[in-house]
């Protein structure tokens, strides 16, 4: 990526990322990866980085572990394994087969499913295989100390077994001496020592000459003298010569040992990059759990579009101190290219903009970042930023001076491919001609197609976003009340400076206050209460709409939870009309197995009796158990549709009211009442009936549906 100006990173602050990435590393490969981090332009290089970093992020998460715990620099040994005659040390080996076992373990963690379940960490050693000859040629040789083996050659197996015996000759021979010499009276208190690779014992300096052997020594305070025995002294030598051979012959088993590895050298480099690289995908989850990130959306054309982003080193910098971050949301597409963010000095107009710009870069550099998943980054091919003073004493640039050659770079070099941010637009000159000149630089970017933030306090850019297409304003709220800066970021109307409101939170004169009104140009100062009283309308309307909102979350609960209650009662009353329906089935089966039953009574005794008068009689019972249940049946129809339309009083009936007649379940008008006796008008007919058989009832209500 192309930054203007080489500064930009720096002003960004992403060498503070890269810094705390490499906080996080354990390797010198990760190390120098992440202080010299690429920012990629191609959209499979920054997908495939985010996927990595994602994945590993996932697999610390859910506790998963993995196998890249061994931390390894050994690049100036793999270095010299590829150099013909060079020879490596045990321990330089012990690295090397600890290389190797790391890299069979991670090979080994690929292994179960793995491969398609994080494909992205799999690309790393796609391209590798590993070798197992390697370990194998070392333990054959070397023990896990790094130590050479007996049996590392048949020279050196018969060698150290001479050693071991003339080793074993020798301490007999020396114990036998020290006794002799102790029984004297000549042997100091240290007994014996080594000098020079030889065994020699400790002689009080006044009996030196008393025994026969080769002087090493004295002590500092020479009141000590160390002799070799003369009884020793052939077998020193055999020792001595005998480790100057296992000294060769160990040289020689390492010399060809490097030899048959340095075929492997190239193999060894590549799993060298690749536990080192490793290493940097853990080193950017870490960073990634430190900042709360998680992976954004990616498009390949430009645009962004923030949702509850952060500030990285504000975020962490402030859960340090317990102090709450305020999110951005903002969105830069093909409508709106160019966002005009207005509002009071040290109201966060100057924090959006790095914080965009930082993010940006640590996108395309393969970085997990701390915004909303739902996020969405394009990718652009350079980055251009004018913030802060840019006054050269060097070429004799002012302020003003350096800030239109900046401008002249940007809309020079500008494209659709171009993100730039600019702090104070015009700032450093006339504000009349700074503004006009800062409309100049605007509509030209427009016109190129560049995409960007712009901070100012211009009331002129604040009116030109409105109606230009492609540029939009944006406010940083202010507490006018409280007088204090919210540093929360509004979108579509432009902010206030709240010059007035400041100077008086500060304490100044209001004598002076008033009279620094007076000098301003009405109209100017009337817009800029115009926009003062906007910006706090608007949050007032803000304010009543998440209150609305909370209202119609709370109304849609209320309304599911109803709709709960009535699925239940419907199907309560659901289960209560099958229960009924099976009751009256079960009485009807009960009904007709009794009639099966006496109707089979009847025809077993017909056949038995041959009397007629019997059989008369059978006949009779025959047509009461047919006909009158028919009657019954047709007289309860005709009472259900008396219940459907009429309701019991439970009162005694009196004269007036409708009554239900028992014998014949019709419903009629109760005229008189004559002792037990009373009278009925049906219809025109009035009937005479029992009292005590009539019910007194009342019409239904009809339903409303």
């Amino acid at each position: 990526m192309k930054l203007f100006p080489d500064s930009a990173s720096v002003q960004l602050e992403f060498d503070k990322i890269k810094s705390l990435l490499a906080e996080h590393t354990r390797t010198a490969y990760a190390r120098e990866k992440a202080m010299s981090l690429r920012i990629h332009t191609r959209k499979e290089f920054i997908e495939l980085e985010l996927a990595q970093s994602h994945a590993y992020l996932l697999i610390q998460q859910t506790g998963q572990h993995f196998p890249n715990d061994f931390v390894l620099n050994i690049s100036r040994e793999l270095k010299l394994l590829g150099i013909p005659g060079a020879v490596l040390t045990g321990e330089d080996f012990v690295q090397v087969r600890k290389l190797s076992e790391g890299t069979r373990l991670i090979f080994k963690w690929f292994e179960a499913d793995r491969q398609e379940a994080y494909p992205s960490l799999y690309e790393v050693v796609r391209n590798a295989y590993y070798e197992k000859n390697i370990i194998a040629g070392i333990d054959k040789v070397m023990d896990e100390q790094g130590y050479v083996k007996d049996d590392a050659s048949k020279e050196l197996g018969e060698i150290r077994s001479s050693l071991y015996r003339k080793r074993n000759e020798l301490r007999r021979s020396f114990e036998k001496i020290v006794q002799k010499l102790s029984k004297s009276g000549y042997i100091a208190d240290i007994e014996e020592a080594f000098l020079n690779g030889r065994r020699v014992v400790a002689i009080y300096a006044e009996h030196k000459r008393q025994v026969k052997g080769i002087l090493h020594g004295e002590s500092d305070t020479r009141r000590t003298s160390f002799v070799e025995p003369e009884e020793t002294i052939e077998l020193n030598n055999d020792i001595y010569s005998l480790e100057n051979e296992e000294r060769a012959e160990i040289y020689r088993i390492m010399r060809t040992l490097t030899a048959e590895l340095s075929v492997y050298a190239p193999l060894l480099k590549n799993y060298h990059d690749i536990l080192g690289e490793f290493d940097f995908i853990r080193a950017k989850s870490r960073l990634a759990l430190d900042m709360n990130a998680s992976l954004p959306q990616l498009k390949e054309r430009s645009g962004i579009e923030l949702i509850k982003a952060f500030h990285p080193l504000l975020y962490l910098y402030n859960r340090k101190s317990g102090k709450p971050v305020i999110p951005v949301n903002l969105k830069l597409d093909e409508k709106q290219r160019i966002l005009i963010i207005s509002g009071p000095n040290a109201g966060g107009k100057t924090v959006t903009l790095k914080t965009v710009g930082l993010l940006q870069m640590m996108i395309q550099s393969g970085l997990l970042v701390p915004v909303h998943p739902d996020s969405c980054f394009g990718i652009f091919k350079q980055i251009m930023i004018h913030i802060g003073d840019t006054q050269s004493l060097e070429f004799e640039l002012s302020t003003y001076s350096a800030h239109l050659k900046n401008m002249k770079f940007l809309m020079e070099e500008a494209n659709g491919r171009t993100l730039f941010f600019i702090d104070e637009l015009g700032s450093g000159s006339d504000p009349s001609l700074g503004g006009a000149f800062a409309e100049v630089f605007l509509e030209e970017l427009v016109r190129k197609h560049a995409m960007g933030i712009v901070t100012t306090h211009y009331l002129n850019l604040k009116v030109m976003a409105n109606k230009t297409p492609g540029i939009i304003n944006g406010a940083m709220a202010f507490d006018e009340k409280n007088l204090l800066p919210l540093y929360q970021l509004n979108i579509g109307k432009p902010g206030s400076s709240y010059t007035f409101s400041i100077a008086e939170r500060i304490g100044l004169e209001p004598r002076l206050i008033d009279r620094a009104r007076q000098l301003v140009d009405e109209n100017h100062f009337t817009l800029d209460k115009l926009l003062n009283r906007t910006e706090q309308d608007l949050r007032k309307i803000d304010q009543r709409d998440r209150e609305l909102q909370k209202l119609l979350r709370e109304n849609e609960r209320l309304r599911k939870e109803m709709i709960l209650v009535m699925d239940k009662e419907k199907h309560r009353q659901e289960v209560e009309l099958l229960k009924q329906q099976n009751r009256v089935t079960e009485d009807r089966i009960a009904y007709l197995k009794d009639m099966e039953r006496k109707l089979k009574q009847i025809v077993f005794d017909w056949r038995r009796t041959q009397d007629s008068e019997n059989k008369q009689e059978l006949l009779k019972q025959m047509h009461t158990l047919l006909f009158r249940q028919k009657e019954k049946q047709v007289s309860e129809k005709v009472r259900k549709k008396l219940d459907a339309r009429y309701m019991e009083t439970g009162l005694e009936p009196k004269t007036g009211d409708k009554v239900l007649m028992k014998q014949n379940n019709q419903v009629g008008q109760l005229v008189e009442i004559r002792g037990k006796k009373a009278i009925v008008q049906l219809g025109v007919i009035p009937l005479t009936v029992e009292y005590a058989d009539l019910i007194s009832v009342q019409e239904k209500e009809p339903k409303i549906s």
